[in-house]
């Protein structure tokens, strides 16, 4: 839409085409324009590149000869649309690529200083890189990075509630991962479930799309994402002291071994009441077992994750079986999800 001010400067600039090369001021001046107007209008029309400063390029010879240049005075060339457009699009066209120089040269810089964090798909598998933070700040900002680069899968799990994380800040990154498509695995003591608070929370990850489970001991805080990076505590027991940042699948598939039993032993949220409903005899040894027994784990993979031989393993499944009264490790699985005993 038109203002008053550009159709005030259209009808100056067609007054000045009718004249050709002429004073500025006198077409101004024959207009009644005021000095406000005058000096809106003559930048409109210079910014659009409908009238230019005449300079020695305009004089004639005799000017050139009697160095009575037009440059020297306040007069005006007019240059018609078509050719002012043209120019337009060149100064635009070298602006962009004067700003997609600067970026590419500023996307090289952050590139070289991000080095293998923004390229975790590229480091090789001996390749670890250890890095610790002290600062709370510099620690929710790789949280954040994190957020940005994962592709795959993030867990994470807390043996503590929420102190300094804001629950709203930790809501919003589990939003951003699930619709990237990111399966997000989180573990909490299971002594938060009774905590009102900390069970609106629960839920509200739930809702949004977090597998969530409970456990009664829960060792360390922890965040892993794609097998590419870990977040850890300096100190276990104390959390004000700091983080470490680790890089590279050698060295983050090692706390995910870790973090994986803790998973096996955990109980989904919510179901935590249910379990409870059967198998009351259990211990939690072998709650564990029949949870990895039904997610179709290896009887040496079970050993390895409880931490016990194989000879105790068969004595555990045997004793599920016979409780459940099943047949087969396989009807164990079967009937014990089905009995809401295992996720």
């Amino acid at each position: 839409m038109r203002t008053q001010s550009t159709e005030l400067a259209l009808a100056l600039y067609q007054e000045l085409r009718s004249r050709g090369a002429s004073s500025f001021d006198a077409v101004v001046s024959d207009m009644g324009l005021g000095p406000e107007e005058r000096e809106r209008c003559r930048g409109e029309l210079l910014d659009l590149g409908l009238i230019v400063h005449t300079g020695t390029a305009h004089d004639d010879q005799l000017a050139l000869a009697t160095g009575k240049s037009e440059a020297d005075t306040d007069a005006v060339a007019v240059i018609d649309p078509e050719i002012a457009l043209l120019r337009l699009l060149e100064k635009e066209r070298l602006r962009l690529r004067e700003h997609l120089q600067q970026a590419d040269t500023a996307y090289s810089a952050l590139e070289t200083l991000a080095g293998s964090f923004l390229r975790a798909g590229s480091i090789a598998g001996s390749e670890v890189e250890v890095e610790v933070l002290t600062d709370y700040r510099r620690i929710q900002q790789v949280l954040e990075d994190i957020t940005d680069v994962i592709q795959h899968d993030l867990a994470s799990m807390h043996p503590s509630a929420l102190q300094r994380e804001v629950p709203e800040r930790a809501l919003s990154r589990d939003r951003r991962q699930i619709e990237n498509g990111v399966r997000v695995r989180t573990i909490f003591n299971q002594r938060f479930a009774s905590v009102p608070d900390m069970a609106e929370h629960f839920r509200q990850k739930v809702e949004l799309g977090v597998e969530l489970r409970l456990s009664p001991v829960v060792p360390m805080n922890m965040v892993i994402a794609d097998h590419q990076f870990a977040v850890l505590p300096v100190d276990p027991e104390d959390s004000a002291a700091g983080a470490i940042l680790a890089r590279g699948p050698a060295l983050v598939r090692s706390y995910l071994a870790l973090y994986e039993h803790c998973w096996h032993t955990a109980v989904p949220y919510g179901e935590q009441h249910a379990a409870e409903r059967g198998g009351d005899g259990l211990s939690e040894q072998q709650r564990a077992a029949l949870r990895m027994l039904a997610s179709g784990m290896k009887d040496e993979k079970i050993a390895r994750s409880l931490g016990v031989s194989l000879r105790t393993v068969s004595r555990l499944l045997s004793e599920l079986m016979q409780e459940l009264g099943a047949s087969s490790r396989f009807e164990a699985g079967v009937r014990a999800t089905r009995l809401g005993w295992v996720d």
